[in-house]
């Protein structure tokens, strides 16, 4: 059986990145977990306002129920979604209880460095110290994959791939 990954992070950390080329190494889907936002919840990160736990909780119940089919087909998946608190790690567990976590994390002036070279997304500069103030790192106990973003894409990939055949 396949697993299944949700690589978390503020926005900068390059989820979609390492989430992409991980599910492509591993032969599996890839979900990016952006697309799963209700307009209203893209247009107020747009305009700047931090989403709320109210605003998250129909796109974490979509991407639950997305790992949980996938769960259910014992098909593997890996997808990206920020699931910045724990609690919002618990929904997407839910249906999914093998679930492993991979989370990014870095220093806030290189993760503001990257926002302020991307180009076409939604998530502005300006949100990155409201995600950091809500972000909740996993616990001991969540038995998360942790990775500094200062390495290289290429180097995260190559050590989780490496960990799934372990």
């Amino acid at each position: 059986m396949r697993g299944r990954y949700v690589v978390m992070g503020v926005s900068g950390a390059g989820k979609s990145v390492i989430g992409s080329a991980f599910a492509e190494s591993l032969g599996v889907d890839f979900v990016e977990g952006d697309r799963f936002h209700p307009a209203r919840n893209i247009e107020r990160m747009s305009a700047g306002i931090p989403l709320t736990d109210d605003d998250r909780a129909g796109w974490l119940g979509a991407l639950a129920a997305r790992l949980a089919r996938s769960n259910s087909m014992g098909t593997g998946l890996v997808m990206t979604c920020s699931a910045l608190k724990r609690a919002y790690r618990d929904v997407l567990r839910a249906g999914t209880p093998d679930l492993r976590i991979v989370y990014l994390r870095g220093p806030q002036h290189l993760l503001a460095e990257r926002l302020a070279g991307r180009a076409g997304h939604f998530m502005p500069q300006s949100l990155l110290e409201s995600q950091l103030d809500t972000l909740e790192p996993p616990a001991d106990d969540e038995d998360a994959w942790v990775y500094d973003i200062a390495r290289s894409p290429e180097a995260i990939v190559s050590d989780l791939v490496a960990r799934t055949r372990a």
